[in-house]
């Protein structure tokens, strides 16, 4: 598939600072490449080019180095949550060119910082920082190749530490679709959740969807798919398509994130850089 009209990740620098500022200063991953894709006009047909490693889909890969480019510049921050605010510097910058220029001093500036801390970052190449992309692929590649077994039982997990209930995998051949069901409690309301947990390394496709919807009747009020590869726009409508119960989504991306926010099986580091005050002591 050709990669015309995908835009590149300078192209989105200014996309994402207007579309925060448009959605109240903060927004979700969903929301912004949602809102962008809308603004920008971008077809399914380009939507749905896959990245080389799949984990992302190539504009959803783009909007993520923007919005570490866009970060590194001050211009944009994020929470533990995974939502995006933008910065006061961000709202001063008024301009596609500024926005560029500003990211472009800010890599200047990380490639100095890194050469001067001896880092092992160094070097002077454009991706010296480090992004979200490098540890998400590396989980996504062991998820990947761990027992479908493990799989389910990490997904098990995962539900739980969200507040999930009597969560039990189904006997594999007899689970007519769906590994797993579970009890959510949303204030005085309880659902029953169906989930369904497969390795992808490509797309989820919209079939697969309509498959575990037919699976769910009768079974459940509500489903969850979680997946290690992504889903085709198509699959994304048929999971909220009119006379089906509805499915709830998580690609491989989120998944990581899950993990991540939860400490299952990813260890977040600081790196520390001492800095002298000079100025301390020329005070003395």
């Amino acid at each position: 598939m050709t990669n015309k009209g995908l835009p590149k990740r300078e192209d989105l620098l200014w996309p994402t600072l207007k579309t925060l500022e448009a959605l109240g200063g903060s927004a979700s991953i969903q929301e912004l490449l949602e809102r962008i894709a809308l603004d920008l006009q971008l077809p399914d047909s380009v939507l749905d080019i896959p990245h080389k490693n799949d984990s992302h889909s190539a504009f959803g890969y783009n909007a993520a180095w923007a919005r570490t480019d866009l970060k590194m510049a001050d211009l944009i921050t994020n929470s533990l949550q995974g939502v995006w605010v933008i910065t006061e510097s961000g709202r001063n910058v008024h301009s596609e060119k500024e926005a560029r220029e500003r990211v472009r001093q800010a890599r200047v500036k990380q490639r100095e910082k890194n050469k001067a801390a001896q880092s092992v970052e160094a070097g002077g190449s454009d991706d010296s920082t480090t992004s979200e992309q490098d540890w998400v692929d590396d989980l996504l590649g062991i998820l990947r190749k761990i027992d479908p077994d493990a799989f389910e039982r990490l997904c098990q997990r995962v539900l739980r530490e969200a507040g999930f209930k009597k969560v039990e995998v189904t006997v594999r051949t007899r689970d007519g679709g769906i590994d797993g069901t579970g009890v959510l409690r949303v204030n005085l309301l309880s659902f029953r959740v169906a989930f369904q947990c497969k390795r992808y390394s490509d797309s989820v496709p919209a079939p697969e969807i309509q498959k575990f919807q037919g699976a769910m009747s009768g079974r459940a009020d509500k489903g969850l798919f979680i997946t290690t590869g992504r889903f085709t726009k198509d699959a994304e409508k048929a999971a909220v398509r009119d006379g089906a119960l509805a499915i709830d989504l998580i690609d491989g991306v989120e998944l990581c994130s899950l993990l991540k926010e939860r400490d299952l099986g990813v260890v977040t580091k600081t790196k520390e850089f001492v800095e002298l005050d000079h100025e301390f002591f020329e005070k003395l």
